[in-house]
């Protein structure tokens, strides 16, 4: 009776703990939904946390059209969409290429990939601005794509090459003697179960790219070109600003972000888990 008391009141504590931890982390998108409804005076005084007195939704109106977020979504997406294409795909080759494929200088090369992971972003900020500007790639989606893709790279191979190697080579030497290729090994064998560890690459690489703010108001000074980060900047006033609209666009911002992760969460855990438990 004891036990089944104590066990119920450390469910209860814990439960308690969790449940205002959660709070605690929902408060923020809460107090951002909120504030995208409110005028100026509702945001600066007479109502900061409490629901709006007269829903604004007129302020997403002004952000999509006035503010030109709608464009800046789109460039957003194509960066976004394009920068996890090309990595998960240059992550597989070269991950399965260095763990499965014997030839010279392999380990070498891996080396230099995963010295990708010690560069600052700012340290690589003035020598791929002038080589853009000499290959006359800035304000093009390019001038975003190539960067963040190579940015992503080291963490995506470290990824792959992870799983690559906790594969059972048995698989391969099976499917080699059943007559496939090097190309039909990759594709029938690997790729399949090497989803949990795209997953992970993919949201790991989206909220990179998607968030990024340096390079975009650097590299990129035409607005047909700028993205979501760069376009909240615009938002704002010099003398003054109307936060309400700004607010909508930072939900907007914020939306695809929750729902790409709502999708992926559960391949994201397994794939954190099984590299625990192979590591």
């Amino acid at each position: 009776m004891e036990n089944s008391l104590k066990t119920k009141l450390k469910n209860t504590i814990t439960y308690t703990i969790l449940a205002v931890w959660a709070l605690i982390n929902l408060f923020p998108l809460y107090w951002m939904f909120t504030f995208s409804l409110k005028d100026n005076r509702e945001i600066f005084g007479e109502n900061v946390i409490g629901l709006p007195r007269q829903w604004l939704w007129s302020n997403y109106e002004a952000a999509l059209t006035t503010g030109n977020m709608g464009l800046y979504f789109l460039n957003s997406i194509i960066v976004t969409g394009l920068t996890i294409v090309l990595t998960t795909v240059l992550a597989l080759m070269a991950s399965y290429a260095l763990n499965r494929l014997v030839w010279r200088g392999r380990n070498l090369v891996n080396s230099i990939f995963m010295l990708g992971l010690t560069v600052p972003i700012h340290a690589a900020i003035l020598p791929i601005f002038i080589i853009l500007r000499n290959l006359k790639m800035t304000n093009s989606y390019q001038a975003l794509i190539i960067p963040y893709t190579a940015f992503a790279l080291a963490m995506a191979i470290m990824i792959c090459s992870g799983f690559i190697q906790n594969i059972p080579k048995e698989l391969e030497e099976a499917a080699c003697i059943d007559g496939a290729g090097v190309f039909g090994i990759f594709f029938r064998i690997i790729l399949p179960l090497m989803k949990p560890a795209l997953s992970t690459i993919a949201i790991f690489t989206f909220l990179q790219a998607w968030n990024e703010l340096m390079f975009a108001v650097i590299f990129i000074s035409d607005s047909k070109f700028r993205t979501l980060s760069v376009g909240i900047q615009t938002l704002s006033g010099s003398y003054t600003t109307d936060w309400g609209p700004i607010g909508a666009a930072l939900v907007i911002a914020t939306f695809p972000t929750l729902i790409a992760y709502s999708f992926m969460s559960k391949k994201i855990q397994q794939s954190l888990m099984a590299g625990a438990i192979k590591g």
